[in-house]
């Protein structure tokens, strides 16, 4: 299949889901391997395609979706991951990322889109069956999230729900 071709399906598919697909299935729909799929989303990406490359895979993100962001941050334990996504879902946010500003390494991130109490539980199962240490763990538990929300009363309702749970650093 021609690349032009293949991307334009790329995008058909992405539009056809609500949920994010990753690079192996897409390579599987396509019949090409996953490195040249990684490659079409960047072409897709340089032509300005909002595509987000999420934990679960790709998802198309369309770009006049009246929503505001607002970063945050904060500081909490390993156990309670689950109860801080869980505060900012349930109060109408979405987390777009997670990061770090870490003294050596600098700036250190990446991509969440956690919508609903379902992503969180599948992020966080994720962390604990594949032990992965959270980036929080490289600056003492501190770290941001982008926020997006539907207004700015959203973010700061989720940002006071936080602040009562002394989440906020």
């Amino acid at each position: 299949m021609e690349g032009n071709k293949r991307r334009e399906n790329i995008i058909k598919i992405l539009n056809q889901r609500s949920e994010p697909i990753s690079g192996g299935e897409l390579s599987k729909l396509l019949g090409v391997s996953r490195q040249v799929i990684v490659q079409d989303i960047a072409l897709l990406r340089a032509s300005d395609i909002n595509i987000l490359s999420t934990t679960k895979g790709y998802l198309l993100y369309p770009s006049d979706y009246p929503r505001v962001k607002r970063t945050i941050k904060v500081k909490h334990t390993t156990e309670q991951i689950e109860d801080e996504l869980c505060t900012i879902v349930d109060n109408g946010g979405k987390v777009l990322d997670v990061f770090v500003i870490h003294e050596i390494y600098g700036e250190i991130a990446t991509e969440l889109v956690i919508r609903n109490r379902q992503d969180v539980y599948d992020f966080v199962k994720k962390v604990k069956e594949k032990q992965i240490v959270p980036l929080k763990e490289l600056t003492a538990g501190v770290h941001l999230h982008t926020i997006e929300a539907d207004s700015e009363k959203a973010l700061d309702r989720i940002e006071n729900a936080l602040r009562e749970k002394k989440y906020l650093a």
